[in-house]
Formats: C-alpha cells, structure tokens, sequence
C-alpha cells in the first residue's frame, strides 16, 4: 500500500508581538506535513526559524525530496523510517521532525491507539506547561500576566534590567518562575542573576550563555545558585554527552533533536545520568504542540505554550486548563487541522 505526503505552508498569527533576546515575532510561519493512507492521516509541523536556518522553502524542498521513500515506507515502524530517513535529512532536522511526527501520529491512528500510549502510562501525574512572557516593558508584562493567570510563567530575558524586571513583576503574581536568557548573559552575570532571582521563586535558569561556552557552562554547574538547564546547547542526540558534565538539566524540542524517535533516546539518556528533562516547543499550531505533550508522561518539566500565543489557530487538538495538559479523545496526537 501506497501513502501520500503532503506538505501546506501557514501564516500564524500571534495574538501579540512576542520577543526574545534576539529577535520580535508577530508572524509565525509554519507547514504542516501530513502523511496518509486514504484511511488515516497523521500530522507534523516544521517551523521557519532564522536562529536554525529553516525556512518554507527550505521545508518543502526538503520533504519533496523524500517524498518516494515515505510513499513506500507503509508497515514499516517510525525509528526503521526515520534511521532511513536521517542521511538525506542531516542538514534539515526541522523537516525531519515534521515528518516523524506525522509517521508517529499515522502509526499510532492505524493501530487504533494514543500516540503516548505507546511509551507511558496516561494515568501517570503530568507537569504542568508553563506560559511564555516575551521580553517587553514591564508594564505590559505585568498586564500580559493579569489577563493570563497561571501557575508557571517562562519569562523570556537578556536586558540589563533583568533582575528588575523579575522583582517587579513579583508585584503581580505569586506564581513560579522561569527564566531563560537565551543565550545573553555572561558567567559572571548568570552567578549574580542566579543569587538574586532566588529570592523570588524562579526554579531554574534555561540556556543563560552562548551554546558553545563550554567553559563557562562548567563554571555555573558547580556555583550557580540555581539549576541551568541547556537549550541551544542540546540541539541534537550527539549534543547530549557534553550537557551531563554542564548543565542540570535539558530542554528537548522536537524541531531541534528531528522528532519523536531522537527525543525518547534523549530522555531515556538524561535520566540515566540523573539530569532533568523539560521538552519545549516553538511558537507553534496545535499540531505541533499536540506531539509536545505526547511525551509529557516522561517529562520532569513541559513548556508547550506555544498554540496559546497565536491570534488563531488551524488546528484541533491538546487544550489546558490553568497548565494542565487536556488530551484529545482521538487516538494519535489527536489532532484535526480546522482550516
């Protein structure tokens, strides 16, 4: 039996502007790959991001080059496909990711199961997801908090005020914190921030130096008052050895590691070397953010906030309530695309 690949581009909307230490987002473009057999069709998402070099056309050229060996890949597990896959797809792991996702979903659907299913125990108690504060002036981080309360805020840094932003916005809820630098902040910074942010629940610090600062990684797993955990410091499977020696934890995202085969391996990994295991998600539709919270059965800690950003959405799927993960009732990632 013969499956069908097809790949639909998206403009996503974000309700606000949202932004980081390096750049301010108010589109997210996005595609969407399904994979089908007539019967059930599975879905992925790839996201253009220019701090990973991916782009639609990049996406598309991508899966279409691809395209002959998934049409004949029916029957085969998802880590056979993706082994066979990665080579052609080494340079491109964002596509690599949609394309496992949809496998994975495609599979589950065909045997009438839950994609989590297949490695966890849905009784099992979950994380909840935290919602993302982009960088702003603090008086609209403060309002963007008010009309979203929540029990666990990320809030995005790297200003010179960044201590200042987190006491003020302490006036305003009582909720944990976390923060991520995105890679802006020096050693000595990071040993100072850590002391003060302390003080008002902040739980961990994400990917605070530049990715390749080893050095100085080293230097915070031992002194930082609070855990670091590696974002763009672990990309991919390979990046993991080196993070045991210099973070306490680690932030997974599909997009980066090329999907759900590469991430079980990561965690089953980091939990050997008893590191912390968190999965992110971009600024993402409910497709993607619906294979994110597959995975949260195994998690420690879960940002999948990504779909709440968006003005609208194109697709159906996981919902929360104040955090907490709300699963589809379909088998796969029980997403159904809306527009």
């Amino acid at each position: 039996m013969k499956l069908t690949i097809k790949v639909r581009p998206f403009q996503l909307q974000l309700a606000q502007p949202f932004t980081t230490s390096r750049y301010t987002v108010t589109t997210q473009q996005t595609v969407v790959v399904s994979i089908s057999n007539g019967q059930f069709t599975g879905y992925g998402e790839a996201t253009a991001n220019p701090y990973y070099h991916s782009t639609l056309e990049k996406i598309q050229t991508s899966v279409t080059s691809v395209e002959t060996i998934i049409e004949n890949c029916f029957g085969k597990e998802p880590s056979v496909l993706w082994d066979i896959l990665e080579p052609y797809l080494k340079d491109d792991y964002f596509s690599l990711c949609a394309i496992d996702c949809a496998y994975w979903d495609f599979y589950a659907r065909s045997k009438n199961k839950t994609l989590r299913s297949f490695w966890s125990d849905a009784n099992k108690e979950l994380p909840l997801t935290n919602f993302t504060i982009g960088i702003d002036l603090v008086s609209i981080m403060k309002q963007k908090i008010l009309e979203k309360p929540w029990p666990i805020y990320k809030i995005k840094l790297g200003t010179k005020d960044d201590v200042r932003i987190i006491r003020e916005l302490r006036e305003v809820t009582s909720a944990k914190f976390r923060v991520d630098a995105n890679c802006a902040w020096s050693v000595k910074e990071t040993l100072d921030n850590a002391k003060a942010l302390k003080a008002f629940n902040v739980e961990f610090i994400e990917q605070p130096l530049k990715a390749d600062d080893w050095k100085g990684m080293k230097i915070l797993k031992t002194q930082s008052a609070l855990p670091v955990v590696a974002d763009e410091s672990c990309q991919r499977l390979v990046d993991l050895d080196l993070c045991v020696d210099h973070f306490h934890g680690i932030n997974i995202k599909l997009m980066k590691c090329g999907g759900f085969t590469p991430a079980l391996k990561m965690i089953t990994i980091a939990k050997q070397h008893h590191l912390k295991v968190m999965v992110g998600c971009m600024t993402e539709s409910s497709v993607g953010i619906s294979s994110v919270v597959q995975l949260a059965p195994l998690l420690d800690y879960i940002d999948a906030d990504g779909a709440l950003l968006l003005k609208s959405d194109i697709a159906k799927g996981v919902t929360f309530l104040d955090g907490t993960i709300v699963f589809s009732s379909e088998n796969g990632t029980g997403v159904t695309l809306v527009k």
